[in-house]
């Protein structure tokens, strides 16, 4: 497959806050993706991709389905002006990867904002297609433009291809991080 070209598309569409919802294009193999913000009618493609993680299936399925508490978050995402949820759509329509994305002000590092990346999907078809690596370029380009001095992220420690992902694209592994289930 062809590396996707690093074409910033000028925002075309804005939503009802005056906000782009499309941040750039590229171009996989004479394919036409888009990388944009995340509309409810994403949500199912969006779960989907989340869904289809073998490390997060077990834990999905034991959950159940919670559709409201899904759509309750998204809301809250999408009103958030520090957070954006990004789908990359294919030429027909069809989201094929998602990412997260919050700005986090702080105090350390003299009061500097970091931007945490979380949810960082693929569609299993393009993976190695270079698109992720286009989606986390763009996010870390964005963070930048948003003034943000650092760019945060965390990979499951069984993810062994996921780690050399981020660390092709610059990340180090620098934390040892902690969850607490509540």
């Amino acid at each position: 497959m062809t590396t996707p070209r690093p074409d910033a598309a000028p925002a075309s569409a804005s939503n009802s806050a005056g906000r782009s919802d499309r941040f750039a294009e590229t171009e996989v193999d004479g394919s036409a993706f888009v990388l944009r913000r995340a509309r409810r009618a994403d949500l199912d493609r969006i779960v989907e991709l989340i869904e289809h993680d073998p490390l997060r299936a077990a834990e999905l399925r034991a959950a159940g389905s919670n559709r409201p508490a899904i759509e309750q978050a998204f809301e809250r995402i999408d009103a958030d002006p520090a957070q954006c949820y990004c789908v990359v759509a294919g030429p027909d329509g069809t989201v094929v990867g998602c990412m997260q994305l919050t700005f986090i002000p702080g105090l350390s590092r003299g009061g500097a904002t970091r931007m945490q990346v979380e949810a960082v999907r693929i569609a299993e078809e393009l993976r190695g297609s270079g698109l992720g690596s286009w989606m986390i370029r763009w996010a870390v380009d964005h963070a930048r433009a948003e003034g943000a001095r650092l760019v945060q992220l965390t990979s499951d420690a069984r993810r062994t291809d996921a780690r050399r992902f981020y660390e092709r694209l610059g990340f180090e592994a620098s934390h040892v991080g902690f969850k607490l289930a509540l």
